[in-house]
């Protein structure tokens, strides 16, 4: 096993005498790997044509020479003033028509012909130059691709956009016939009509809107793939990756996974949030969940404090160490930073890294090397094990449908997703991410939050799970629109509804918690001896073969079901018609847990300590700031951790 262990290394901020000192202090540090020339465009090439080696050649004998490895960009993630001078058009537009302009980053069009012409040249003179130095170990393609830019409505959007739609639908009618264009007059007849859904005076057409996300999407990746293969054909055979952030809207990283050599993620939680680790574990699972038979690197994290939130709070001591070891693990073989040497200009110079601006006197300096000593001394860890019997289902089609407006309530889908998970996390019981679509065998439980849009293969996958002995549960405001984000014939959970037991009539949009709007905002149901709070939507729901496990009290829907379940094959299916609250998360599964014989990772601890499995090892991690007394008598001090092995 390879522990990698460093951050991003941006010499080009800084005269060359300093970068011998760099390598001395991450050799002092446990450095292993660096992220070299995310942004160093303008230095590599001065214009075009240009190409300025002579100080990146130095830099990566001297990291070489240090032992430490590379993984080298393409910095392609933001164009230098030469090229969106001589190519404006290569600029991006906002759904307004308005132009983003250089002087920050990822100032361009990603299907700009300019755009991608330019960046190929530069790739290949990268790769031809570095494809075979032996201190290349790996690839890092662009840079947190769509994140500050998600969307573009340029004409280079608009030309592309036709494009990938022709190819999609091949005819104006079939496009018509799937975006139900006879609504409104919007019929087209011609693709050449068509243009992204910028700025208009009322809603737009929904089906129009998710396939502009689908193409944005594609188009991103198109740009991975472009230099991947540019890379390839230059003869390296390092992995190629670029870095993820988390649960990223505009980007289907299960479709993105399939083209990564390895996934690597970027991840900050905030420190003024108590509960922020869990959303870190949240993602740090989805990582692992993307290519579990492949460890996965953090490639990004702050070492202290950040500066982008309206307040930038420094981590406590240990917190870093406990956030890294959150990510070892769920499945990382790497931990890495933004970034190697605090910048001393720039809108990042409040940003931690690992060599701080107050220098090596720091807490946050000792933290470093402590902890790559640690990394250092790690034993070796499993891979590719699936430790979790619980999935829960997060599917990044049904997430751009769900954002589009005019639904019965506004439901954030991430959040829901990750409600879900918090329920579960503070139970102690280890989850997978899945798509609808995966392959659900060896999981107990599958948890499918709010799967608005669900495709045949998808419904068809998760009947077989609970049919071949699994326990299904479908919530609220699922199974209603097809890949069109359109009605089936025949009402809704149609595909879902005879599994299910039941059938829907109404929705039931109820007031948002803690609105001022009058009317009913929550809706309580029975479930086993207590009650549980619902909110959003209490739907109206018809037994057709199915169980109540509990029934709303009070309310419109007084003694109708709210959760339901219904024996299928040799599993069961369950449905909840309306959103429960934190407690009623945890309180729902619970239930069902007991019911499918599902037990935590480990037994009699408070909230604020996790207990991960990967394979034989199990990691407690107290992140609380009081010291916790675990079963066995020992102690965990703030944000401590401890590795256990089976036996031990």
């Amino acid at each position: 096993m390879t522990m990698h262990y460093g951050g991003d290394y941006n010499p080009e901020q800084w005269p060359e005498a300093v970068w011998y000192d760099d390598v001395r202090l991450m050799r002092e540090a446990g450095v292993t790997m660096v992220s070299l020339g995310i942004f160093a465009w303008s230095r590599i090439q001065p214009a075009e044509g240009v190409f300025d080696w002579e100080w990146l050649d130095t830099v990566i004998d001297l990291l070489h020479e240090g032992g430490i490895a590379v993984d080298l960009a393409t910095a392609t993630a933001s164009p230098p003033p030469w090229a969106t001078t001589a190519y404006p058009q290569m600029l991006p537009q906002d759904e307004n028509g308005a132009t983003y302009w250089p002087g920050s980053r990822q100032q361009f069009a990603p299907s700009s012909p300019e755009y991608r012409r330019l960046a190929a040249e530069l790739v290949t003179a990268l790769a031809e130059r570095y494809a075979k130095h032996p201190a290349v170990v790996m690839w890092h393609v662009n840079n947190e691709y769509g994140c500050h830019l998600n969307y573009d409505y340029s004409d280079n959007a608009a030309v592309a956009f036709r494009a990938w739609l022709a190819a999609k639908y091949e005819t104006i009618d079939a496009l018509n016939d799937a975006w139900g264009t006879d609504f409104w007059s919007q019929r087209y007849t011609s693709f050449e009509q068509i243009v992204p859904p910028r700025k208009a005076p009322y809603s737009r057409n929904p089906a129009g809107e998710l396939d502009f996300k689908r193409f944005t999407s594609d188009t991103l990746l198109e740009l991975f793939l472009m230099e991947k293969r540019i890379i390839r054909a230059a003869g390296a055979t390092q992995p190629v990756t670029t870095n993820f952030m988390g649960a990223f809207p505009p980007a289907d990283y299960w479709r993105w996974a399939r083209e990564m050599d390895v996934i690597t993620d970027d991840n900050y939680p905030d420190p003024n949030d108590p509960e922020s680790f869990r959303a870190s574990a949240f993602a740090r699972d989805l990582m692992r969940s993307l290519k579990p038979e492949t460890p996965w690197i953090l490639m990004e994290q702050a070492t202290n404090a950040l500066n982008w939130r309206p307040t930038n709070a420094p981590k406590a001591p240990g917190q870093m160490a406990a956030l890294s070891m959150q990510a070892i693990a769920r499945g990382a073989d790497g931990i890495m930073f933004f970034q190697w040497r605090q910048s001393r200009a720039g809108s990042e110079k409040f940003h931690s890294a690992m060599l701080p601006q107050a220098g090596t006197r720091t807490r946050t300096w000792r933290e470093v090397v402590d902890f790559g000593a640690e990394l250092a001394a790690l034993p070796e860890l499993p891979v590719g094990a699936r430790d979790a019997h619980v999935a829960i289902v997060l599917d990044w089609q049904n997430w751009w449908a769900l954002e589009n407006p005019d639904h019965p309530a506004v439901l954030d889908y991430l959040a829901l997703v990750q409600r879900w998970y918090a329920a579960i996390h503070r139970q102690h019981v280890q989850v997978d991410i899945v798509q609808p679509t995966s392959d659900l065998t060896g999981y107990g439980v599958v948890i499918a939050p709010q799967l608005y849009l669900l495709t045949s293969d998808a419904a068809a996958n998760l009947i077989a799970f609970a049919e071949s002995g699994g326990h299904l549960l479908v919530t609220a405001f699922s199974d209603i629109v097809d890949e069109n984000d359109a009605f089936r014939d025949g009402g809704y959970l149609t595909q879902l509804g005879r599994t299910l037991g039941i059938w829907l009539e109404d929705f039931g949009a109820l007031v948002v918690p803690g609105g001022d709007g009058p009317g009913q905002s929550a809706a309580p149901f029975d479930l086993v001896g207590t009650t549980v709070t619902g909110t959003l939507l209490a739907e109206e729901i018809h037994l057709d073969g199915a169980a109540a496990l509990g029934r709303f009290v009070g309310g419109r829907l007084d003694g109708r079901p709210a959760f339901t379940v219904n024996p299928v094959g040799a599993g069961r299916a369950y449905y909840l018609a309306t959103i429960p609250d934190d407690e009623g998360c945890a309180a729902v599964a619970a239930a069902i847990f007991a019911a499918a014989d599902i037990h935590p990772v480990a037994f009699g601890l408070p909230d604020t300590v996790e207990a991960i499995r990967r394979g034989d090892a199990v990691t407690l991690i107290n992140h609380g700031t009081h010291t916790v007394t675990l079963p066995d008598g020992a102690t965990l001090e703030p944000f401590g951790y401890v590795m256990l092995r089976d036996g031990e």
